[in-house]
């Protein structure tokens, strides 16, 4: 196994398989200075101010002169006096594939009465705003297999109650884009196909009033879906009564849900990493995207996300754009966030964070084309606004933050009922209702924290399996979860804290707070 990666006969840099050191030789250069795993080695000389490529595209530019066999990081290589918006090629549906034959997996699914189909079948408490988030919790903890297992012992096939609250939902305008969001969100969820029931509990006086977030949802309460406030309901105590008295009215029907086989069309995964290193772009997130093309392949849905972690790749997006109207949309949210950042006196380099840099990522434009690696090859079918309803099959795009809680409760409003999540520094996290898979980019952190991973890229990096073959072993281990085998984050209790709803817009005085 070489010392090095050579991604591509062009790029000026090549990648370190492990730390090098200095007066060593790779490929014929001789290093120079330390150079750690998964970092960049440079391949060339390369002059003050001139491009520098990886995968063949620009990942910066060097802020001074770099020696061949340097270490190419953030002391010799920054965005350049443009911060990063040097021209593209957008070429909008250059690179479209043929269609690939349709296949037929299966996996055992829930099919709902209304024809929806889940991987997890939970009952969901969600708020209107953070003053109920307390009363939620305590609902929901009442039916907590770990502290209170008698509650739901004679419902096995009721995977739990989950609390998912947030810290919104007053203080902000009736009518604006925060609240558009917010509610959009919140109907996501309440329709999600993982959820067999959901309560909906408020305060009373909220800017997020239920009622007109139920006629703005066009949701009726039901049988599944019940709403009530603390304050009609006479407070705190009795709300949280209320509430278990809800859920146990709710479980009989919820444990009669069936697994039965079902076309793997209706598996939609959201597509998130977070902890990038050096390697993500190598090894998990192609992987990830060979998986993708087979979920596709099968008519399933895959939903790439993140848009500033996308900044600088979005040409390899809208040169498979299923038409131009697609291509324009991504580019136009690709303005917007420009124009957010620059607002909120940011830029867009502000990513990668100090781990990703650790790893051996240098700028946003180095992250962003090994993140658009978990999208695949396939046709790009849809652009989505923040948790709207995919409702096209193939592979998709929704416009999220880059923070991985955020983007991944986007995705699961817009109706992924799983989430592939890869990772090369060990981020920890889960998704209720949704499963999350975590997939390791290198051997040594699958090794160190294989308590959280589920599947192990590192051996691509190490040489002993192709990202196909890694492709095949994630969608396998898809039809797994989704058929009900718990992933890592599911058994360590993941998923209730990591509901985070995307906040933007200004914070306000509250209704009834003064002024």
């Amino acid at each position: 196994m070489h010392a090095h990666i050579r991604l591509h006969p062009d790029d000026d840099v090549i990648i370190a398989r492990s730390q090098l050191v200095g007066g060593a030789t790779v490929d014929d250069i001789t290093v120079r200075g330390l150079v750690p795993a998964g970092h960049k080695l440079a391949a060339r000389d390369i002059a003050a101010g001139a491009p520098v490529r990886r995968y063949n595209q620009i990942i910066g530019f060097a802020s001074r002169p770099i020696a061949r066999g340097e270490h190419v990081h953030t002391h010799n290589l920054d965005m350049g006096p443009d911060k990063g918006s040097f021209a593209r090629d957008h070429a909008f549906g250059a690179d479209l594939k043929p269609v690939a034959p349709r296949r037929h997996a299966s996996f055992q699914g829930i099919v709902r009465p209304d024809g929806r189909v889940a991987t997890r079948n939970y009952i969901g408490v969600l708020t209107s705003v953070n003053c109920s988030a307390t009363a939620a919790r305590a609902i929901a903890d009442h039916f907590s297999r770990r502290t209170n297992p008698a509650a739901l012992a004679h419902f096995p096939h009721v995977d739990g109650v989950v609390a998912l609250t947030h810290g919104t939902g007053c203080g902000m305008d009736g009518s604006g884009l925060g609240m558009q969001i917010l509610t959009r969100t919140l109907t996501g969820y309440a329709t999600h196909a993982n959820f067999a029931g959901v309560l909906v509990v408020g305060l009373g006086c909220e800017a997020n009033q239920i009622n007109a977030w139920l006629a703005t949802g066009h949701l009726a309460e039901g049988e599944t879906l019940r709403v009530f406030n603390i304050q009609d309901t006479g407070g705190t105590r009795k709300t949280v009564d209320k509430g278990i008295a809800l859920v146990n009215a709710m479980l009989p029907q919820a444990n009669a849900a069936q697994r039965t086989a079902c076309s793997a069309e209706h598996i939609t995964i959201g597509l998130q990493c977070g902890g990038s290193d050096g390697y993500s772009g190598i090894s998990a997130n192609p992987a990830l995207g060979a998986a993708v093309d087979l979920l596709v392949a099968h008519g399933g849905t895959a939903i790439l996300s993140e848009t500033p972690e996308i900044y600088g790749a979005e040409h390899l997006l809208t040169r498979r754009a299923a038409s131009p109207a697609v291509g324009q949309k991504l580019l136009e949210r690709i303005r917007w966030w420009e124009h957010y950042t620059a607002v909120n006196e940011g830029e867009m380099n502000n990513n990668p964070s100090p781990g990703n840099k650790a790893g051996g990522l240098t700028t946003i434009l180095e992250k962003s084309l090994g993140a658009v690696a978990k999208g695949g090859t396939s046709t790009l079918q849809a652009v989505y606004e923040y948790a709207e309803p995919v409702t096209a099959h193939g592979f998709v795009y929704m416009d999220t933050p880059g923070y991985d809680p955020v983007s991944a409760t986007g995705q699961v409003a817009g109706g992924a009922n799983l989430i592939c999540f890869t990772t090369g520094r060990g981020s920890a996290y889960g998704c209720a209702p949704s499963p999350s898979l975590k997939i390791a980019t290198n051997s040594a952190l699958w090794q160190r924290q294989e308590d959280d991973m589920d599947i192990n890229c590192g051996s691509i990096i190490d040489g002993t399996a192709s990202v196909q073959q890694m492709g095949q072993h994630i969608f396998d281990a898809v039809l797994a979860c989704a058929s009900g085998t718990p992933s890592k984050s599911e058994q360590h209790g993941y998923g209730q804290s990591e509901f985070v709803p995307w906040q933007v817009g200004a914070v306000m005085c509250g209704v009834g707070r003064g002024a």
